[in-house]
C-alpha cells in the first residue's frame, strides 16, 4: 500500500476545478464559443440560446473548421491552436490562447459539435459528456463549426443552483455577446433566445455597430475619438453628455479587439465629463487602445478581461487627452444651475413666486397628493407613534370611515394641537428653506424632509396598485403616442415588465422590433414632453440593480416613487403640507423612505428647554 501523499488529480477533476475559473455562468461559455468562431476567421456567427443559457448554448459558424484529430484533440487539457511556443505569448493576437475553454465546457455539460475543414467533404461528429468522448462519427455539415451545450452544470448540481433567473443569465449572455460584436463590427451577427429574434447585425463600420446594439438614438450622439502615437493608438467613439444614462453598462475598453475591465483607465475619460453632467450619470464610450503585444501582459486571470500595461500611465495620459479634445472639438459648454435664495419662510408668503400658481392648481386627486389607504400590510407596523401627537388615533379613523372622499382632505382636524378637535386653519405648519416642513405638535416639534416624506407615501401607495388593492389608476391618453427605442437585451427585460407598468397607470405596447409605444400615463403625473426619459431611466435602473422578478414590483415602485416625490426647493402652499403629513402618518412605515432615509426627526421640548436655560449669576 503506497504512503505517498501527493496523487495526480484525475482528468475529470482537474477539469472540474479549471471549469471552476473559466466556466463561471452561461455567459462564460458564450464569451469561450464566440471567441473560437472569431479566432476561426468566421464571417458569419449565429447565437442560439435558451432559458438563459441553461438549457442550451449553440455557436455555429462558417469559420475554418476542424477534420476529425483536430475535432477530437479541441477538447483535452492545453489543447489550443493559438500556441507553438513561449515566444508566441508575447505576439497574441488571438483570443483565446489558454487551451482550457473546451475542455472546461466538456466537464460541466452534455456537448455536441459537428464540424468540417475547407476543402473536405464531409465532417465529422463529435458528442462528449463530462470530458469523455461517448461518440464520433463521420457526417454531412457545412464549413465551420456547430457546437451545442446543453444543460450546463447537469453534473454539478450546487453550481447549478447558483444561476440566476433565466432573464439576470440571459442578459450576462448578452453582455459577453455585445462585447465580441463590438470588437467585431466587420462580422455579422445573429442571436436567438428561446426561438425569438433578438439581435441580426449586419457587417459595417464600428458607428453602425454601435447603433445597431443600442438604437437608432445615438447616431447622432457620437463623438469620434483618435489619437495616434508612437506607443499607441487609440480610436473610437464616446457620447455626447445629452445621452448620458443613470447606469455605466454601455462603456466598453477594447485593447487589441479584446475587450478589458479597468477603473483606472474608466476614470480618464469620466473626468473630461465632469463639469458636462449629473454626478449619477454615466456616458457611453466605445474605445479601442492598440499597442504593442510585448507591451502588455494579458495572462493574469483566467477571463482575460484584466490586463497589465507596460506603463499604464502613458496610456491613461493618451486616453484622458483623446476624449478631452474629442469633446472640446464638439464644442460642448457645460450648463450653470445656480441654486435660487432659500430662506425661512411661512408659506403664505410664496405667493409671488413662479411656481406657486402651479402648485395650487394640484388639487388632492393628482400625482402629488392623494389620500392612501391605511392597514396595507406593506412593511413593519408602526410602533408607539401614536403616544407622539394628540389627536393622531382620531385622525387615521376619520380617514378609514371615509374611503371615498379621497379627493378632499382627510379630515378637518388636526393632531399638531393639544386640543383634538381644534380646526386646521389654526395650525401652523412652516417650510423651512423649502426642504422641510416645520410641524407644532405637543411634546415638541417635528422636522419632516417633504421629499422623503412623500417618497414614502408614494412607495406604498405603488405597491398596493401593483397588487390590485387599490382601485385601477386612471389614464390619461396621449394624443401622439411616443415612441422608445431599445436595445434587442433591454426589449427583452421590457416585456417582462410590461404587467407591472400596466397596473402602474402606464400603457406601454409593443410596436415593432425592440420598439415600444407609450399609449398612456397614469393621470397627474408631471411627465409632459419627458416621457420618454422617465421611462427609459425606470428601466435604466431597475436593470442595473439586478432584482429578481419576484422583487421587481417592489424596485419599480421604489425607483419610480423617487421620481416622482416632490424635490427639495419646491415651494407648497400650507393646505399641501398638512395633507403630505397627515398621508406621511397613515403609512405602514412613516420613520423612513423606500431608500432608508429618515423622514422626519422629533425635538422635544425638554431638549429645546435645555437650550434656553438661564446661566445663574
Amino acid at each position: 500500500m503506497s504512503n505517498n501523499i501527493i496523487q495526480l488529480l484525475p482528468d475529470v477533476v482537474a477539469n472540474q476545478i479549471a471549469a471552476g475559473e473559466v466556466i463561471q455562468r452561461p455567459a462564460s461559455a458564450v464569451k469561450e464559443l464566440l471567441e473560437n468562431a472569431v479566432d476561426a476567421e468566421a464571417t458569419q456567427v449565429q447565437l442560439l440560446l435558451k432559458e438563459g443559457g441553461k438549457q442550451l448554448i449553440q455557436v455555429i459558424d462558417n469559420g475554418k473548421g476542424m477534420n476529425d484529430s483536430d475535432a477530437r484533440l479541441c477538447f483535452e487539457r492545453h489543447a489550443t491552436s493559438k500556441l507553438r511556443d513561449i515566444n508566441d505569448l508575447f505576439s497574441l493576437r488571438t483570443k483565446g490562447f489558454r487551451g482550457e475553454a473546451l475542455a472546461s465546457i466538456a466537464s460541466v455539460a452534455q456537448v455536441e459539435m459537428k464540424t468540417c475543414a475547407k476543402g473536405a467533404e464531409i465532417g465529422c461528429s463529435i458528442l462528449n459528456e463530462a470530458c469523455e468522448i461517448i461518440e464520433q462519427t463521420a457526417c454531412q455539415t457545412p464549413v465551420g463549426t456547430n457546437i451545442a451545450v446543453k444543460n450546463l452544470f447537469y453534473n454539478v448540481p450546487a453550481r447549478r443552483n447558483f444561476l440566476k433567473s433565466n432573464q439576470v443569465e440571459l442578459r450576462h449572455c448578452l453582455d459577453e455577446f455585445q462585447r465580441v460584436a463590438l470588437a467585431h463590427p466587420g462580422l455579422g451577427f445573429s442571436v436567438y433566445h428561446n426561438g425569438n429574434l433578438l439581435f441580426q447585425l449586419n457587417p459595417g463600420n464600428l458607428k453602425q455597430r454601435v447603433v445597431q446594439l443600442f438604437g437608432q438614438t445615438y447616431k447622432t450622439k457620437l463623438i469620434d475619438v483618435k489619437e495616434e502615437t508612437n506607443i499607441c493608438n487609440i480610436f473610437g467613439f464616446i457620447g455626447t453628455p445629452e445621452s448620458t444614462k443613470k447606469s455605466r453598462g454601455e462603456q466598453f475598453f477594447f485593447v487589441n479587439d479584446r475587450f478589458i475591465k479597468s477603473s483606472y483607465l474608466h476614470h480618464a475619460v469620466m473626468q473630461n465629463y465632469a463639469s458636462l453632467m449629473p454626478a449619477d450619470s454615466y456616458p457611453l464610450y466605445v474605445l479601442f487602445i492598440e499597442v504593442d503585444p510585448a507591451r502588455i501582459d494579458i495572462n493574469v486571470h483566467p477571463t482575460k478581461q484584466e490586463i497589465k500595461f507596460e506603463d499604464e500611465r502613458i496610456i491613461y495620459t493618451f486616453l484622458n487627452s483623446a476624449t478631452k479634445r474629442a469633446l472640446n472639438n464638439f464644442s460642448l459648454t457645460p450648463s450653470l444651475d445656480f441654486e435660487q435664495d432659500s430662506t425661512f419662510t411661512k408659506m403664505d408668503g410664496f405667493k409671488s413666486t413662479p411656481d406657486y400658481a402651479r402648485l395650487n392648481t394640484i388639487d388632492a386627486s393628482s400625482h402629488y397628493f392623494r389620500p392612501a389607504p391605511t392597514g396595507n400590510g406593506i412593511g413593519m407596523p408602526p410602533r408607539d407613534w401614536q403616544q407622539l401627537f394628540a389627536g393622531l388615533e382620531r385622525q387615521v379613523e376619520l380617514s378609514n370611515q371615509n374611503p371615498e372622499g379621497s379627493n378632499t382632505l382627510a379630515s378637518n382636524t388636526s393632531f399638531f394641537e393639544e386640543e383634538s378637535d381644534a380646526p386646521m386653519e389654526t395650525t401652523q405648519l412652516m417650510q423651512l428653506h423649502q426642504r422641510y416642513i416645520i410641524v407644532p405638535i405637543k411634546q415638541g416639534v417635528l422636522w419632516v424632509d417633504q421629499q422623503a416624506a412623500h417618497e414614502r407615501i408614494l412607495y406604498e401607495r405603488y405597491l398596493l396598485q401593483m397588487q390590485g388593492q387599490e382601485q385601477e389608476v386612471p389614464q390619461q391618453q396621449q394624443l401622439f403616442p411616443v415612441s422608445i427605442e431599445f436595445s434587442a437585451s433591454d426589449a427583452v427585460f421590457v416585456n417582462d415588465l410590461l404587467g407591472d407598468f400596466h397596473k402602474l397607470g402606464f400603457d406601454l405596447q409593443p410596436f415593432g422590433q425592440n420598439t415600444f409605444a407609450i399609449h398612456a400615463l397614469p393621470a397627474g403625473f408631471q411627465l409632459a414632453g419627458r416621457e420618454k426619459q422617465v421611462v427609459e431611466e425606470l428601466l435604466t435602473e431597475l436593470k442595473g440593480e439586478l432584482l429578481p422578478k419576484e422583487e421587481r414590483a417592489r424596485g419599480l415602485a421604489k425607483i419610480l416613487a423617487r421620481k416622482q416625490a416632490i424635490p427639495a426647493g419646491t415651494p407648497l402652499a400650507s393646505a399641501m403640507m398638512q395633507q403630505l403629513v397627515d398621508e406621511l402618518f397613515a403609512c405602514e412605515t412613516p420613520y423612513v423612505s423606500p431608500s432608508g432615509q429618515l423622514t422626519f426627526v422629533q425635538l422635544g421640548m425638554e431638549e429645546i428647554g435645555k437650550w434656553f436655560k438661564r446661566i445663574k449669576d
